[in-house]
């Protein structure tokens, strides 16, 4: 299968893409410092513990899950840039930048930091960070991890989709010649299922007729954040050798923002 490429630009790619799933818990599930922090936090919106939680011991700290799969996606001689964590999940150990932590398993000890309180938008977001600075020519080489963990340590004052699976994703983006990314996000009160329709029609009208669409509403519930990209890490290779254009596209109701990557086919 071939496909029509038009108004190729350079700049960072996603080259791979790597999901994993760890099962079990973190030992510092049952930190005392994690009732501390927990109760601090959820006091002044009169949220109540989730003692259960706390007792038994459950959940995995993003460090933990971020360590194992950098040593799974980069080969020691490919140094990393910049790094970027995206999660909407709390953390099970609250009192570590993870960014910070994970970047000395990064060849290269890049230049990390996060992106939360985003809700599904968090990993558009982190990807489109990173495609602005490539543009400085600084970076040739970033990754993106996305986390999640199942366990949350207090009652939400809403109801919340929680994880499934303890789940960590690599995005792996490096600069090509033969085009970049593009990343786009849209917010608003209004924005509908409609609308979203709509910017998804346009985006794949962009790339061609044979491009390959996610969408997060077509998928199975159980993976709020991660959910696209395992299913990107899954079907890439694929249609990476039919030189297919890919449309990756998630809605956040509830933060009101719809979120599109946009992968051009490669040669």
């Amino acid at each position: 299968m071939s496909s029509t490429r038009t108004d190729a630009v350079a700049g960072l790619g996603v080259a791979r893409v790597l999901s994993l799933d760890l099962d079990g818990r973190s030992e510092t599930s049952l930190d005392p410092d994690l009732r501390v922090f927990l109760s601090d936090l959820v006091r002044p919106h009169g949220l109540a513990l989730r003692e259960d939680l706390l007792g038994q011991g459950v959940g995995h700290a993003f460090g933990e899950m971020g360590e194992v799969l950098l040593r799974a996606a980069l080969a020691p001689d490919e140094p990393v840039d910049l790094l970027v964590v995206a999660f909407d999940m709390p953390d099970v150990q609250p009192g570590r930048a993870n960014a910070v932590y994970l970047s000395r398993f990064c060849p290269g000890a890049p230049l990390a930091f996060a992106v939360c309180d985003q809700g599904t938008s968090a990993a558009f977001t982190a990807l489109r960070i990173a495609a602005d600075c490539a543009r400085t020519g600084d970076v040739r080489r970033a990754v993106v991890l996305v986390m999640e963990q199942t366990a949350l340590h207090y009652v939400p004052d809403r109801p919340v989709t929680l994880p499934r699976r303890n789940r960590a994703v690599a995005l792996v983006c490096e600069w090509s010649e033969d085009g970049g990314m593009t990343v786009r996000q849209s917010s608003g009160s209004d924005l509908g299922p409609d609308q979203g329709a709509e910017l998804v029609r346009i985006g794949r009208k962009a790339l061609g007729p044979d491009t390959a669409v996610i969408l997060g509403a077509d998928l199975p519930p159980g993976q709020p954040l991660t959910g696209v990209w395992t299913e990107l890490a899954d079907r890439l290779p694929g249609w990476r050798a039919e030189h297919r254009p890919v449309l990756v596209a998630d809605l956040d109701r509830r933060h009101g923002r719809l979120s599109t990557l946009a992968l051009p086919a490669l040669p």
